[in-house]
Parts: C-alpha cells; sequence; structure tokens
C-alpha cells in the first residue's frame, strides 16, 4: 500500500501537468512547444515511410521517403534543380510583392473611407471568387507568354484577396483611438498614417504572411504557361511520365520554402512587436 502512494501522486502530478497544457489560449514553455512541433512533423513521415513499406500500395503510386530523397539528388545532379528552386522563388515573391504594393494602399483607402468601400469592394468581392486558372488565356492575350505571364496570374491568384483582407485589418483598429487623435486636432491625414496605419501594423503583417501563403499555392498555375522551367513546371511533367517520387519531391520543396518564408515573417513579427509576445 505505501508503495502505491508514491506511483498515484506521480500519475496525479502527471495528470495535472497534461491538464494545464490545454488551458485555453495557455502558455506553453519554448521546449514544450518545440517537442509538440516535433512529433507534428515526424508522426505523418513515420505514417508514410509505414505505408509506403507495407506493399499495401505499388511504388508508383506512393513512393517512399528514401525513394523521394533519391529523386532529389539526382534532380539536384543532373536537372539543375537549384535553378528551379530560383525561378519558382522568384515568380512568387514578384508576383506576392506587385500584389502587396497595389493591395495596401488600396486596402487602407477600402477600409478608412466608406465612399471608397462602397465603389470597390463589391466589386473585388466579386473578382475574388473567379478561379485564377481562368485568366490563363486572357493573360497569354493581353501580356504574353514570358516571365511578366507566370507573375500575372500569381498576381491575380493573391491581389483582390489580399486588398479585402488589408481592409478588415484597417477597419478593426478601436475608433477610440481614431476619436482620441481628432480631439488633440489631428488631420486627416495624420489619423490615416499616425494612429489607423500603425495600430494596424502588426496585423497587416500578418496578411502578408497569409497571403505569401496563397502566393505558392498559384504557382504551379501560373507556370502552366509556356514554362520550361520552375518546381511548378517540373511537377507538371513529372506526372507525364509517372514519376511520382518527382511530385513528392517536388511538392515538399514547396512546402519547406514556403515554411521558411513563413518563419522569416514570424521573426519580423516578433521583432517588430515584441510587446505582442510579453507572457
Amino acid at each position: 500500500m505505501s508503495a502505491a502512494k508514491p506511483a498515484l501522486s506521480l500519475i496525479r502530478r502527471l495528470l495535472s501537468v497534461w491538464g494545464s497544457l490545454w488551458v485555453i489560449r495557455g502558455h506553453l514553455a519554448q521546449r514544450t512547444y518545440l517537442l509538440f512541433a516535433l512529433a507534428g512533423m515526424l508522426l505523418p513521415l513515420a505514417a508514410w515511410w509505414w505505408l509506403s513499406d507495407s506493399g499495401w500500395m505499388d511504388k508508383v503510386f506512393m513512393p517512399g521517403p528514401m525513394d523521394v530523397l533519391s529523386r532529389t539528388y539526382i534532380w539536384f545532379k543532373d536537372d539543375n534543380l537549384l535553378h528551379d528552386i530560383w525561378i519558382s522563388t522568384y515568380r512568387v515573391v514578384a508576383g506576392f510583392a506587385l500584389s502587396a504594393l497595389l493591395a495596401i494602399p488600396l486596402g487602407i483607402m477600402i477600409g478608412t473611407y466608406r465612399p471608397i468601400q462602397a465603389l470597390l469592394e463589391p466589386l473585388t468581392d466579386f473578382i475574388r471568387y473567379m478561379p485564377a486558372v481562368a485568366f490563363i488565356p486572357l493573360v497569354m492575350l493581353w501580356v504574353g507568354i514570358d516571365e511578366s505571364s507566370k507573375i500575372a496570374i500569381i498576381f491575380i491568384g493573391t491581389f483582390f484577396q489580399m486588398v479585402l483582407m488589408v481592409a478588415e485589418d484597417i477597419r478593426r483598429v478601436p475608433v477610440t483611438q481614431i476619436e482620441a487623435a481628432q480631439t488633440m486636432g489631428a488631420t486627416r491625414s495624420e489619423i490615416v498614417s499616425l494612429v489607423i496605419v500603425q495600430s494596424a501594423k502588426p496585423a497587416l503583417l500578418d496578411t502578408l504572411r497569409i497571403t505569401m501563403g496563397w502566393a505558392w499555392t498559384y504557382l504551379v498555375v501560373a507556370e502552366l504557361v509556356a514554362a520550361n522551367s520552375g518546381l511548378g513546371y517540373s511537377i507538371l511533367k513529372a506526372q507525364r511520365f509517372m514519376q511520382t517520387d518527382k511530385i513528392f519531391a517536388g511538392i515538399i520543396l514547396i512546402g519547406l520554402i514556403g515554411l521558411s518564408i513563413d518563419q522569416l515573417f514570424r521573426w519580423l513579427h516578433r521583432k517588430n512587436f515584441p510587446w505582442m509576445y510579453k507572457k
């Protein structure tokens, strides 16, 4: 009986610690967070490895992680993988940057002034439901088939969503801040630049992070337009030759590049707005 008490006490402590992890919007120690993140990455990898080695599915349909790794090495050695990564990254970043350059000021205007909202938001809402792939014939006619056409498709896929998200970020700025600035005699332009935009900056950076992810999802669509290089083009080419391992490799590479850019945005957010991360 005396030996059972320490064991029972240990179980209770473990259950208490486990329960404390599931507090709504609670805090996780960095080590605990990393353990959960590592488990989230390794468990799907282990399941994939097991499924590919189980013999239930042909290697043509489900190549294993080592098959994909081997194909990636061949791609790097013989098929100019680094150039494919570079050109795809260039296309995504260029299309995204062009979207941000136009969408941020337009979204700020829509979120600030009701007449501009009434004039442009319904039209933007209408266009954003149109699939970007449907614009490929028009883009080829209007822009041509060079690099600008790929950038244009990524721009179309991200711009209209970004405008509406930026406008919503601006509308979330508390009215009390605007009224306080008006009481102190701030001009209209000062309220927009020094109150509304400054208050919305953290949300705007999050919006850019999310829409950058969308930009990467349009890469394969963009590289349908007369491409002869790039990760999306290589995936589509591998489909024609049933090179499933190369398809997996291309998808994983896009995911890794996107994850790296996402972490960069998160780092920028922490660096510029440290007060939001205080315990």
